[in-house]
């Protein structure tokens, strides 16, 4: 990477008239504001179909994406609904309430299938045809297991028929028989999103705007991934889970955080020279240009938790696969696009894991109050470095600054040398100022705005992921004030 500078906001986040951010027109004008803020990157959160709480980081596939995201605009633009279709909608402003933008986009994902089915749009037909051939290691697993969730009512996994859940040939034979119309609607469903997201992807790297995206390191033990490979986790014989995922207390929360996620069998995974994670890399790698690593400490040791426990407290620490795993995906891939998300309690190991494959660590400045030695303060940076104001995870910086004791006010007056005026722009400045290679800031920082717009609170159950933005937050002279400082410090893409 060379020194460079960018905006994280997820598409959900984007405005538009149908209740939720989609990648059709608005995504495109969101990369003429990049573009026209001199901003280098557009950072998106996980793009797969989202499951409980509606979170981007707990979804029923790692490899497939969330058709809620998809443009009625170019749907129509293609030739399958009508302007009609998309007419009498009325959605809350600022917000997305899932429910209602599910059955929406359901609808017209039906109404285009149907058409499509019927021969509307034939030019498509040899397209589709070659996606569901090429794309068939991951999607004919993904369709069938959404077909087999809505004939059970959306029941999880573990609650399936166990001739079902086990994969036994013949009840896989009878469901494929079955279910062919709608395994077939889920699978046009990933095509209408992988071709609007292939013309956005290019319409970026024409306007010179790079994508980072972003890979959770667990799955959801609901996901078509634990049912297609379940030899690949650590389950018991009846589907569930021996251990699930977690972190220890940490600045978030004073019980940890208790994810629940699927723990991988890591030593089955070697014997398979790491064939899921390869592909699950690939896949990712041919929607972005970069990828976060999130919670890259795991690689090196992931907290488990006993099943049952309502807490992540009375965990303990387990080997991961470390140097093998990046080594075999180093060779199928020639390269290492990674960004290591490296926060929390980093030990030794994970910090030599990540410099032996020189993959650059994240900073925030949120986390930099306090003792010198803090390697959170810029001073400390070295230049592989990626420093963010805040991460989804985060308040938003004028909502965390606003919450400061008088004593990290003050803190951060001495280390600036000059009193906090703009809490959310001085952040910035500060970040685009280090020498981080890659500097990023949320949009709501950007903007100003203040903890209303906060995207996630960890540990909270609901209420999370809702937040988007209104074109008239963009205040006068914003975009000019962004693009001369990225400016000033040499962010612009200049050599």
């Amino acid at each position: 990477m060379i020194r460079s500078s960018g905006i994280l906001l997820h598409p959900s986040s984007l405005p538009g008239p149908f209740g939720i951010g989609d990648v059709g027109p608005v995504a495109h004008r969101w990369i003429d504001t990049l573009a026209a803020a001199k901003q280098s990157w557009w950072q998106i959160l996980p793009l797969g179909p989202t499951g409980l709480g509606d979170s981007p980081y707990m979804s029923f596939s790692a490899f497939a994406s969330n058709v809620n995201l998809l443009s009625p605009e170019l749907i129509e633009k293609d030739g399958l609904i009508a302007s009609s279709a998309c007419a009498g909608q009325s959605f809350p402003d600022g917000a997305v309430d899932f429910p209602k933008v599910a059955a929406f986009k359901n609808g017209i994902l039906t109404a285009s299938w149907e058409a499509f089915r019927d021969g509307k749009a034939a030019g498509l037909r040899p397209q589709f045809d070659d996606y569901c051939k090429r794309e068939s290691g991951w999607l004919d697993d993904y369709a069938l297991f959404s077909a087999v969730r809505e004939k059970l009512s959306f029941a999880e996994r573990t609650r399936w028929p166990t001739d079902i859940l086990k994969r036994k040939p013949g009840a896989l034979t009878v469901l494929r028989g079955e279910l062919e119309a709608d395994v077939l609607r889920h699978k046009f469903g990933q095509f209408l999103f992988d071709r609007q997201w292939a013309a956005l992807k290019a319409y970026a790297k024409e306007k010179g705007v790079g994508l980072i995206g972003d890979v959770p390191i667990f799955v959801a033990g609901d996901s078509a991934d634990v049912w297609a490979n379940p030899t690949q986790f650590l389950l018991k014989p009846d589907g569930t889970q021996t251990v699930q995922a977690g972190v220890p207390p940490d600045y978030f929360s004073e019980d940890g955080q208790l994810w629940g996620n699927p723990i991988y069998d890591w030593t089955a995974m070697k014997a398979d020279k790491y064939r899921w994670w390869i592909a699950r890399l690939q896949r990712t790698l041919s929607q972005v240009d970069l990828v976060r690593l999130d919670h890259f400490r795991g690689f090196a040791q992931a907290w488990q938790v006993p099943v049952g426990d309502t807490t992540a407290k009375d965990g303990k620490w387990v080997d991961g696969p470390g140097t093998k795993l990046f080594r075999a995906v180093k060779t199928a891939l020639g390269g290492l696009p990674f960004i290591a998300e490296d926060l929390g309690l980093i030990t030794p190991d994970v910090e030599t894991l990540r410099t032996g494959f020189d993959l650059p660590g994240m900073r925030v400045l949120q986390f930099a109050v306090g003792d010198p030695k803090n390697p959170y303060q810029p001073h400390n940076f070295e230049p592989a470095t990626v420093v963010y104001t805040g991460t989804h995870d985060n308040d938003t910086t004028a909502g965390w600054y606003a919450a400061l004791s008088d004593r990290d006010k003050n803190f951060w007056a001495e280390y600036l040398g000059r009193p906090v005026a703009d809490p959310a722009f001085d952040f910035i400045r500060l970040a685009w100022s280090s020498v981080a290679v890659l500097a990023i800031a949320p949009l709501q920082d950007v903007l100003g705005l203040g903890s209303e717009a906060r995207m996630n609170m960890p540990g909270r159950p609901d209420g999370n992921w809702h937040w988007r933005f209104r074109p008239e937050q963009f205040q006068p002279g914003m975009i000019e004030r962004l693009a001369e400082l990225t400016v000033r410090y040499r962010r612009d893409g200049r050599e």
